[in-house]
């Protein structure tokens, strides 16, 4: 009897740790991902096996996530950011340089991108910033969190990496507008982001430029610039509503679409399983969001409401970005698809993003027990 108590203690401390629907919507995504990587991968030797291992390398990083407390995660939220902007700062000023960018940082053993680490990083310090004062924001809170936000964005932008600028961007702003920011402040920062894209236009790298025309219009440079999104554009529309088959999929294996494992990697599923496939994608996206959001919606303090909230959104951030890039309605940015697109470090961010909705969760389960 003894025995079955120390087991069933163990399996409740260690095993059942994750949220049942949060984990059908990922097992689906990750089952979606694996076979798409097996056609887009088919002429990459290897290419499906590293997939897979990162695969579980996300969902063990979640594992392991999930058994941390939120309050241990609040005590990491400042040093992990201090570390990721320390880490910045170090790559602005010896970074190694990589096809005209300084993004990584060689540290002898191997080279990191720190830039990642603020993915998680920054959500985490706002949301402990605002737990801090909770009860007594005022204007100037709000002031201190745009500027700690602008520091890791603006030193990101500058290597330049607009993708992932942009995605440390969102998270910070995801915290800061469910701390309360006010929509007549929103509504004029957005005025003046409008009225200031003429000076961005200005300060914008020429492969940046082109890359926003090219959105606008493929078709002005068919055979140079234009040439990857308008292949995208026809590999997603020729699947038509079932698609063409697994294997099936001719812009993929006649190396019309471009980086097919990675960026593209949505062009690929669209043309071999269509509409109907695109769909049940979207679904389990979609599924994978809302409930992030009634996890926040249910959190036990202000740090798991707004951690809970942001980590949801940047998985949306990360799908929408990612395929109005391959169709063609936004510029190409680098954004990977969540736990499709081929890459270790990206799906270990996700699994840690996944680990911390369990672990808000599980928090939760055991308040109401």
């Amino acid at each position: 009897m003894m025995n079955r108590s120390l087991v069933r203690s163990i399996a409740r401390r260690f095993v059942l740790v994750f949220d049942p629907w949060l984990l059908a919507a990922l097992l689906t995504i990750v089952f979606i991902s694996t076979v798409t990587m097996y056609s887009a991968g088919h002429d990459f030797p290897g290419r499906l096996q590293d997939h897979v291992r990162n695969m579980i390398l996300a969902l063990t990083v979640m594992w392991a996530t999930a058994l941390v407390t939120p309050t241990t995660m609040m005590r990491t939220a400042v040093p992990l950011y201090l570390l990721g902007v320390g880490l910045l700062i170090a790559v602005a000023l010896v970074g190694d340089v990589s096809k005209g960018a300084r993004r990584w940082l060689d540290i002898k053993v191997t080279r990191i991108q720190p830039s990642e680490i603020l993915k998680i990083a920054m959500p985490l310090a706002l949301a402990w910033y605002f737990q801090r004062h909770e009860g007594l924001l005022r204007w100037k809170h709000y002031v201190v969190a745009i500027v700690l936000l602008a520091i890791p964005v603006l030193l990101i932008a500058r290597q330049p990496d607009l993708g992932t600028a942009l995605l440390v961007f969102a998270a910070g702003a995801y915290v800061i507008f469910f701390a309360g920011l006010s929509w007549k402040v929103i509504a004029a920062a957005v005025v003046g982001g409008i009225a200031a894209l003429p000076l961005l236009w200005m300060v914008m790298h020429d492969y940046q430029r082109h890359r926003v025309l090219t959105m606008i219009d493929p078709t002005t440079d068919p055979l140079g610039k234009g040439f990857h999104i308008i292949q995208s554009m026809i590999a997603v529309g020729s699947g038509g509503v079932f698609g063409k088959g697994l294997l099936q999929g001719t812009q993929t294996h006649l190396d019309f679409i471009p980086e097919r494992t990675t960026d593209f990697v949505f062009s690929v599923y669209g043309e071999e399983f269509g509409l109907v496939g695109e769909g049940v994608l979207l679904l389990a996206y979609l599924a994978l969001i809302a409930r992030g959001l009634m996890i926040a919606a249910n959190g036990t303090n202000t740090f798991s409401r707004l951690l809970a909230g942001a980590v949801s959104l940047i998985f949306f951030t990360y799908a929408f970005v990612n395929m109005g890039m391959v169709t063609g309605i936004l510029p190409v940015v680098g954004v990977p698809l969540p736990l499709m697109s081929y890459g270790g470090t990206a799906a270990v961010t996700l699994g840690l993003g996944a680990g911390i909705l369990m672990s808000i969760r599980r928090s939760e389960s055991l308040m109401q027990t």
